[in-house]
């Protein structure tokens, strides 16, 4: 089952997101150029309200920001209440994909559709208490799912587990109504001892933050999140 936006997502598997969340946002120029010259396929921008989760980060504005810097798609995940009044916004800004939270969005399907309409892949993001299953009725509509495997709204907190068993339950339910094209993406705690394991059980994106960033080797670490 093929999907006119799926184009926009990049090829490849694993691709490796490196999420700005993590590094320093003093130097964030800088710090794009080092994370894309280091060989990621596309940055992760965490969009966080205070409300949905218990942090506020960036808006439109820093977005359109580094926009002005980035050669990669940016991948941006809104942790945010009411998703739908938002969308145009970081589109405009320069998002390429949007993914928003299966717990945000009480009319997902319009928020899908709202997605791409704007030109964009949608993805739907699932926080770690949440079933795979309460996908199944919207799987075909979207490019991308987001498996949460921390609870949302910090960087550099412990991988739960659970994540490879939902990943797997997840592929394997794509692949049974033939969404054989569809990303899965996998965010949180994501490091180079766990990064075969997420891609073994049907991961083909890892969004790396805390442990690209604080890795001293940009290039040797992607490297190594690649397998």
């Amino acid at each position: 089952m093929k999907r006119k936006s799926r184009a926009r997502i990049p090829e490849g598997r694993p691709l490796i997101a490196p999420s700005l969340l993590s590094c320093d946002f003093s130097r964030i120029a800088e710090e794009v150029r080092a994370v894309e010259e280091a060989g990621a396929d596309l940055l992760h921008v965490d969009v966080m309200d205070g409300h949905f989760v218990p942090n506020i980060t960036i808006g439109p504005l820093i977005v359109e920001a580094i926009k002005r810097h980035a050669r990669t798609p940016l991948d941006v995940h809104l942790m945010i209440t009411d998703p739908d009044r938002y969308l145009a916004g970081f589109a405009k800004a320069g998002a390429d994909i949007l993914t928003v939270h299966w717990e945000a969005c009480p009319h997902l399907h319009r928020s899908v559709q709202a997605i791409h309409d704007l030109g964009l892949p949608a993805g739907v993001s699932l926080n770690p208490a949440t079933p795979v299953w309460l996908l199944k009725d919207i799987l075909a509509d979207i490019e991308l799912v987001l498996v949460m495997s921390v609870n949302p709204g910090f960087g550099g907190q412990r991988f739960i587990p659970q994540a490879l068993e939902k990943i797997s339950e997840l592929r394997a339910m794509a692949d049974e109504i033939g969404c054989t094209d569809l990303r899965i993406e996998v965010d949180g705690g994501v490091t180079k001892d766990n990064a075969a394991q997420l891609v073994a059980a049907g991961a083909d994106m890892l969004v790396s933050g805390s442990a690209v960033f604080t890795s001293g080797d940009y290039a040797g670490y992607i490297a190594a999140l690649r397998g």
